[in-house]
């Protein structure tokens, strides 16, 4: 069984005992529905070197009617996955998709006195949303029915998951919910919201939680739970946008909960939650009570059976989001990101620098296509950045996710205390340096061209005058120096292309003369470099 396992002292995915890092992509929402869309979305992932498809199963598909379940969608997945040999990731869209309950069987839809709506004000379940053009409305996280019927049908998947791929080990993971939340207000404000915000005792482990991690919070969440005590949650936190999204994201946090709970106890594969980011705005205008960074020590309490909290980042401060969603207890994964063309080198630097287990595009069937002016606004287009805009390049990303796996094959075979992959980014400054023993890779990137370099240090000989190391380089120069005072200066001993073959390093042309005193990888490529120091 897939498993939450530890990788140089990180959590990571483990399958077959092995550690997994998924080059993923995730589908459109209605591909997974239809077995054709779906044979077409596995031969463009074969294409692009993509392994693992991130891919919902629905609610409304596998229960129609109250009880009776048809797992035919879940079956069709699973053999068209083995049939490229590739694995699963399997998005629950159950409650909650985007906030909203699109997915959700007629039967529940149609049945609004058992399976209740929430109010974001008082009395309206249906919310006019000026910009989109559109009214609003979802179930309420308060709703005992609702996360019941939902926990059962779960419950109901994962058993089945365990019947029949317990064993083969396709599905790696499995998402629950979809940015779930609650638009237009902070908070529910139905009678019983209203009166258990009130009157309801806030839980002792939250308040000890918030406590505790003070000092992480934004400023707005850290001044009411620095003077919290015991009470009500208007007692404890007050009146006040904050106090509402604390009360909002743990009611949505136990909803998921017992959702996620219900499946785990039939089978224990890893679980995600993933957020639509917050991107400093108010609770509301994203899904307040969804598990973003701001929450999350009120989600890791609330829900402890998610196992990693996944940021969907669709803007231009992805390195900063990446920083953020990384924690001791919560490994950078990515379930969802947009297709311009910093995606090959965002996909380096997530999983060599921050060891990401889980890194998917979405949308990736359309990779290289050009943006409609929907896509513009979710992938955050910037007239004053180009790159933002330009699709990433098909031919490049395949390239740079079968650099990855070798990089990461190779990682696999050096002792534990030789690894230490690490990564830099064009995102982060035009010249950055990575060191390898007591060498030092200087890399130089191009205004307005994506590039990101990551460094796999070979493991040291006894002699400290030679450092090696493996490079993954893609829209850089590269040179290397000295990163010590004894040893001022440096030279190339020898220089490799080459690819990584069932996981052994296979030797491509030697760069030697113009090649090595111009060393520019417009391309991913894999390098493999020796250096000797000396005075």
């Amino acid at each position: 069984m897939a498993q939450i396992g530890s990788w140089h002292g990180e959590p990571c995915l483990e399958v077959a005992g092995r550690r997994f890092v998924a080059l993923a992509g995730e589908v459109h929402n209605s591909t997974s529905s239809d077995s054709e869309w779906m044979e077409a979305a596995w031969q463009r992932a074969d294409e692009l070197a993509i392994t693992t498809l991130a891919v919902p199963v629905t609610w409304e598909l596998m229960e129609p009617e109250e009880g009776s379940f048809d797992f035919s969608q879940v079956d069709s997945l699973i053999s068209q996955a083995r049939s490229h040999g590739g694995h699963l990731i399997l998005l629950w869209f159950g409650t909650w998709k985007n906030a909203q309950g699109f997915y959700a069987p007629e039967w529940v839809k149609r049945d609004q006195k058992r399976f209740w709506r929430a109010e974001p004000i008082r009395g309206q379940r249906q919310i006019e949303i000026a910009h989109y053009h559109a009214t609003y409305g979802t179930f309420s996280a308060l709703s005992d029915e609702t996360a019941a019927a939902d926990a059962r049908a779960f419950a109901a998947l994962m058993r089945h998951l365990r019947e029949l791929d317990g064993k083969a080990q396709t599905v790696v993971a499995v998402q629950v919910e979809n940015e779930c939340g609650l638009m237009c207000a902070a908070r529910e404000h139905s009678e019983l919201a209203d009166r258990l915000f009130a009157q309801e005792e806030v839980p002792e482990a939250l308040l000890g939680a918030l406590k505790a991690h003070l000092e992480e919070l934004p400023d707005d969440v850290r001044a009411v739970a620095g003077k919290a005590q015991a009470g009500s949650w208007e007692e404890a936190f007050g009146s006040n946008a904050a106090a509402d999204e604390l009360f909002q994201a743990w009611h949505t946090a136990r909803f998921v909960e017992e959702v996620a709970s219900a499946g785990r106890r039939e089978y224990a594969l890893p679980l995600l939650a993933n957020c639509w980011l917050d991107k400093g705005k108010p609770a509301g205008s994203y899904p307040s009570g969804g598990p973003v960074v701001r929450m999350m020590p009120v989600w890791k309490v609330a829900a402890p059976s998610i196992d990693i909290i996944c940021p969907d980042i669709y803007v231009r401060s992805f390195c900063d989001v990446c920083d953020s969603y990384r924690t001791e207890a919560n490994p950078l994964s990515i379930v969802e990101t947009a297709t311009h063309s910093y995606l090959a080198p965002r996909a380096i630097w997530a999983i060599c620098h921050h060891h990401a287990p889980i890194f998917a595009p979405f949308g990736f069937e359309e990779m290289g296509e050009p943006f409609t002016a929907t896509q513009g606004f979710l992938f955050g287009m910037d007239t004053s950045d180009p790159a933002l805009s330009r699709p990433q390049d098909p031919k490049a990303y395949r390239q740079t996710m079968e650099c990855l796996q070798g990089l990461l094959d190779l990682e696999e075979g050096l002792s534990e205390r030789a690894r230490a992959l690490d990564a830099v980014i064009s995102e982060r400054g035009l010249s950055q340096n990575l060191s390898f023993g007591a060498a030092r890779l200087d890399a130089i990137f191009s205004e307005g061209v994506p590039g990101a370099v990551a460094v796999l240090p070979l493991e040291g000989s006894e002699d400290a005058s030679v450092a090696e190391a493996y490079i993954l380089a893609s829209g850089a120069s590269l040179s290397f120096a000295s990163d010590v005072e004894d040893l001022p200066f440096a030279e190339v001993l020898s220089l490799e292309e080459g690819e990584v073959l069932h996981g052994q390093w296979k030797r491509g042309r030697r760069l030697n003369g113009d090649e090595l005193q111009v060393l520019s990888c417009d391309e991913p490529t894999l390098l493999k470099v020796r250096i000797h120091l000396f005075g």
